[in-house]
């Protein structure tokens, strides 16, 4: 169970990165390196991270609702239907980061993943082979990268993925609890621990 959160209790180890305001407290507290098994959620935080590429994830935090928004609750099957018109649609949306790039990118990338469900192919399966279907319990100093991240950002790409790169999945799974990434000290990482 998690530990409420409460910001103001110095008492609360919590890892470093986060303790800057609520809203990543909060972040840190309820979601992150807690591991997601739903093939679809994976996905949608994989785009986020994406859009969160040369940004900070609290940016992308306080746009999440308007993604979500924005591209249709992140639903494969309606984004793959976006067209040039949807594209030109979601630059004039100040409710997300407005990169073409990323835009036409989250669009393929719901082409790739739906390939992938049409091939038999289940994506959380996919992702939680690269730990061998279970969170790593990482020690130390965290790496921007690993040898888990290179192999799935090549794979992504093979299939069709973009903005994933090692460093962009290395991050996701640390979000997304495939890799446990909290501090020693921090009270989470007893928590999310198998």
């Amino acid at each position: 169970m998690t530990q409420a959160h409460d910001p103001g209790t110095p008492r609360v180890k919590r890892c470093a990165w986060c303790d800057t305001d609520d809203t990543m407290r909060a972040y840190h507290d309820e979601e992150w390196g807690v591991p997601e098994y739903d093939g679809r959620a994976l996905w949608e935080k994989l785009i986020l991270d994406g859009f969160q590429a040369g940004l900070s994830w609290r940016t992308i935090l306080l746009r999440r609702e308007g993604f979500r928004r924005a591209f249709k609750g992140f639903d494969p099957v309606k984004i793959a239907a976006f067209t040039a018109k949807d594209v030109e649609r979601l630059m004039g949306d100040a409710g997300i980061i407005r990169s073409r790039s990323k835009i036409e990118a989250t669009i393929g990338n719901a082409r790739a993943y739906l390939a992938m469900q049409a091939a038999g192919q289940d994506f959380s399966k996919f992702c939680w082979s690269f730990v061998n279907g279970k969170p790593v319990q990482t020690r130390g100093p965290r790496p921007t990268q690993t040898e888990a991240s290179v192999a799935m950002s090549k794979a992504l790409k093979k299939l069709g993925f973009k903005f994933v790169g090692p460093v962009i999945v290395y991050a996701w799974m640390q979000a997304t609890g495939l890799v446990n990434d909290h501090e020693n000290t921090c009270f989470r990482r007893r928590e999310v621990a198998p």
